[in-house]
């Protein structure tokens, strides 16, 4: 994976594009032909209810790997496998899958591969 050919910083509190949707959003930045996007779920939150309507798919069909910076998340794959992550998980999600938040408090979510198209209308 080539990263670009000069140094670049951007902040996530002033992201390139927010994309908003109910109960969350997701903040994206560019660098080095990159997308980074962080993603705030709030309780209550589940793909299949928020998401699903911009993605006009069954499941999520975008792969992501990330880090869990806050919060729980409940992923269930189209195969029926799932697992529950949480603060400090590094996660790999393929495509195909619900996922939604577990408890009362958001789940913040650092997307390194799915947020390019992550919630694009």
């Amino acid at each position: 994976m080539a990263v670009g050919n000069r140094l670049e910083w951007k902040a996530l509190d002033s992201p390139d594009e927010r994309r908003s949707f109910p109960k969350g959003r997701m903040d994206i930045v560019t660098l080095g032909g990159m997308t980074i996007g962080r993603a705030t779920f709030e309780p209550g939150w589940r793909w299949s209810e928020s998401v699903k309507p911009i993605a006009a798919t069954d499941s999520c069909q975008a792969g992501h790997l990330g880090y869990m910076l806050a919060g729980r998340m409940k992923i269930v794959m189209d195969d029926g496998t799932e697992t529950e992550c949480g603060a400090g998980s590094a996660v790999v999600i393929p495509p195909g899958h619900d996922a939604w938040v577990v408890g009362n408090e958001p789940c913040v979510f650092l997307d390194f591969m799915g947020a390019e198209h992550y919630a694009k209308s």
